[in-house]
């Protein structure tokens, strides 16, 4: 596809409807409004990945390298077609074209950083003033790539943020933490990309992934390396068709034949809801329980269905002394017990885990957490499965991003432009002018409008991306750094206000 194809409509002539004289705009991509309650912060993430894919290969490969004849005849037939004949002109994507590159400068945020509500993670402008169209010109193809990386990495810094928390007060292993938000999402996005861009967030904060090419994503894009480091693991589990297969007649034998012939040693995850799930909790397992132990790795049990809560905390309206009263932890415990922590909970003996992968949102995982704390359970008892609802089930207004130009050049004057909406409610309120981002530590501390050029200059935005060249990159492993050190400070400021 022509790559000047990817855009709105409305932006096909607004090169015309500029100011004559018109030589800068220059514009910023922000998060403008927090639709989830209790987060006012966005973890920065996908430029580089939209500046490599779009930018220089999609740019170069379906734009520049293509003979200028062919793209030009290939954009006036499509606009023609759909504007009108002779609805615009077309002088500009020639001079464009002539030129082999998009000149245009990124001045970005480091990808991982937090970024609080209504403070831009970077800029965008044009480098030459001819072409000073080009600068909104990308805005739709920038934004309907970039909100969903940011979105999905910020849910799995909450649900880090949640399990940490519980870790560090039930005397968990914090290590664990990174395996125990596992990304399910693969099979429930709104396709490929979405799935590889969220499951690349996802792994920001976790390593823990059925999501493989998330993986791919992260090494072509990111710099990492599954050789020389952790990108994402999972283990051998079975689906519902695998136990079927099996019959419910001799579905313990599958069970047995699984833990201890198929996997003799590891890890093994069995989807246990496939009949009666507490038969499996109650009956099977506790039969099975010195295959379990002599095992060297763990079986983890997975209930599929009903409310994950009540499947592992225990449902407090159940028949007292039964196991959906209990819950799976307990059921669990009852049969293999375990170690207690230096916290004083209790931690299911190494041969045995659960884990649970539908219908969890961070509401329920929180919930979770906080249940099997008071019934004296260590929170890493359990790994949670993060699927499409969590990830798929949001959109670029979950966190009001949009880019909008605050500053141009006309005929050689500067002018700081804004909008502000009357009939809004501060959402749509733009910042003013030149920008300049404030922080200390790696961490943003404000933002600045209306400064000079010179002021400009300094701050934590640097330049990206510049005529056609990727300036600056970064990596999977600076990434997760990076994050790793705003999880404490966030956690030490929660501290302190308690």
């Amino acid at each position: 596809m022509n790559t000047l194809h990817l855009s709105d409509g409305y932006k096909v002539d607004h090169r015309n409807q500029y100011p004559e004289g018109t030589e800068l705009v220059y514009s910023n991509w922000t998060p403008r409004k927090s639709r989830v309650e209790g987060v006012e912060k966005i973890v920065f993430f996908g430029l580089q990945y939209f500046i490599k894919k779009y930018l220089q290969e999609e740019f170069d490969r379906n734009f520049f390298a293509r003979p200028k004849e062919e793209v030009i005849h290939q954009y006036k037939r499509r606009i023609g077609n759909y504007l009108g004949p002779d609805a615009i002109k077309y002088e500009h994507v020639e001079a464009l074209h002539d030129l082999g590159y998009l000149p245009v400068e990124i001045k970005a945020l480091e990808e991982g950083t937090l970024v609080p509500i209504k403070t831009p993670m970077f800029t965008i402008k044009n480098t030459l003033p001819e072409f000073f169209w080009v600068t909104n010109f990308l805005e739709t193809i920038l934004s309907c790539i970039i909100w969903l990386p940011c979105t999905s990495a910020t849910t799995a810094f909450q649900y880090k943020k949640i399990l940490n928390h519980y870790a560090d007060l039930t005397g968990g292993d914090l290590d664990f933490v990174n395996l125990q938000g596992h990304d399910f999402s693969f099979r429930g996005m709104a396709g490929l990309e979405a799935a590889m861009m969220s499951g690349a967030a996802h792994l920001l904060s976790f390593t823990g992934t059925d999501s493989i090419p998330a993986i791919d994503f992260l090494e072509q894009y990111y710099h990492a390396n599954s050789d020389k480091e952790t990108v994402g693991l999972s283990v051998p589990a079975t689906e519902h068709s695998v136990m079927c297969m099996g019959t419910e007649l001799s579905e313990i034998e599958t069970f047995r034949r699984l833990i201890n012939k198929v996997y003799p040693t590891g890890i093994v995850s069995i989807v246990s809801d496939t009949w009666d799930y507490w038969k499996v909790i109650t009956e099977y397992v506790p039969t099975l329980k010195n295959d379990i132990l002599r095992r060297e790795g763990k079986v983890v049990i997975r209930p599929d269905s009903g409310d994950p809560v009540k499947i592992i905390c225990g449902d407090s309206n159940a028949i007292p002394g039964t196991p959906e009263f209990k819950g799976s932890v307990e059921c669990l415990w009852e049969t293999f017990g375990g170690t207690i922590t230096e916290k004083g909970y209790k931690l299911l003996d190494e041969h045995i885990g659960l884990i649970y992968g539908d219908s969890i949102t961070l509401k329920r995982c929180e919930a979770i957490c906080e249940q099997l704390e008071a019934k004296g359970f260590a929170s890493t008892n359990v790994i949670f499965g993060i699927g499409s609802f969590t990830y798929q089930y949001v959109t670029r207004d979950t966190y009001g991003f949009a880019m909008k130009a605050t500053y141009g050049e006309v005929n050689g004057e500067g002018r700081a432009i804004f909008k502000n909406p009357k009939t809004d409610d501060g959402t749509k309120k733009s910042a003013k002018g030149l920008i300049r981002i404030e922080g200390e530590n790696g961490c943003v501390t404000h933002m600045r409008d209306e400064v000079t050029w010179a002021e400009e200059q300094g701050g934590m935005l640097r330049t990206i991306y510049k005529d056609g060249k990727l300036i600056h990159e970064v990596t999977l492993g600076e990434i997760r750094t990076l994050i790793d050190v705003q999880m404490k400070h966030e956690t030490l400021k929660e501290v302190a206000l308690v």
